[in-house]
């Protein structure tokens, strides 16, 4: 399994519109502080899976390499808003799995083209593409959620976001599961007061805790948590980081630097 993420930004990405807080302004500066929509991609089998869909340029890197499937986490608009112009394509059919939601996000079911809109996904029911195992987990977020634990009989990743908490059922399955790596929603810093869609970065390391995998992540990662960092530099558990756009774990869950 190759493992990379594409986005590790809040809605609000960095840097924040109209924002000069000292992450916004290094971010305007250095490229490689920006963060764009939480998103991922898997190869497996030399096949590419998608994790979300929320950059706006989506249809051209599907146009480099065309995904086998989409996992959405859920349908809100910075994690499906890339899928507006692919849709209009041509060629073969795009399955498209995510949670049970009547609404979607807009008319994309209504009007999917090119995409292949699945049944919702069954929490703790395991898909089988391939060699690549694909198990939908519940998360407390303000729409239906799904977080997704990938197994490729070498290692087990667990993607978990948008989430504040974990569902008790959600965290039984993950600790009985035993995940390689970890990543985990951490959109706010430790000063924030009343996280209720996403995690702090207290909540997040207080997971992994309990999880205690080999190795985690954090992504889903906002301007105010990127300002605090700089500002007072997180003393991180040796197995966990903050992710950056671009990043890839190798076998095992070692990162690899930015490509």
């Amino acid at each position: 399994m190759e493992f990379r993420f594409i986005g590790t930004g809040d809605s609000a990405q960095v840097p924040r519109f109209g924002c000069d807080c000292v992450a916004c302004t290094k971010a305007r500066v250095f490229t490689s502080h920006q963060r764009g929509p939480c998103c991922a991609e898997v190869w497996v089998d030399g096949k590419r899976y998608l994790l979300d869909a929320g950059r706006t340029d989506l249809a051209h890197s599907c146009e480099l390499e065309r995904p086998a499937a989409f996992f959405i986490t859920h349908y809100h608009a910075d994690h499906v808003q890339g899928l507006f112009h692919l849709r209009w394509g041509t060629g073969g059919s795009i399955p498209v799995y995510g949670p049970k939601d009547p609404q979607g996000c807009a008319d994309l079911y209504r009007n999917h083209g090119v995409l292949d809109f699945q049944p919702g996904l069954k929490p703790f029911k395991a898909l089988k593409l391939d060699s690549l195992s694909v198990t939908p987990v519940p998360l407390n977020h303000s729409k239906p959620t799904l977080g997704y634990c990938l197994d490729d009989g070498g290692t087990r990743l667990a993607y978990l976001t948008d989430t504040s908490g974990l569902p008790v059922e959600t965290e039984r399955f993950l600790r009985d599961w035993g995940a390689d790596v970890i990543i985990l929603d951490a959109c706010h810093p430790a000063s924030h007061t009343n996280p209720r869609n996403h995690n702090t970065i207290t909540q997040a390391l207080e997971i992994i805790t309990r999880l205690d995998p080999p190795r985690a992540y954090l992504t889903h990662i906002g301007h105010d948590l990127d300002a605090e960092c700089i500002a007072h530099p997180p003393v991180l558990p040796a197995k966990v980081r903050i992710a950056r756009d671009g990043e890839s774990l190798e076998d095992g869950g070692k990162m690899r630097a930015v490509s």
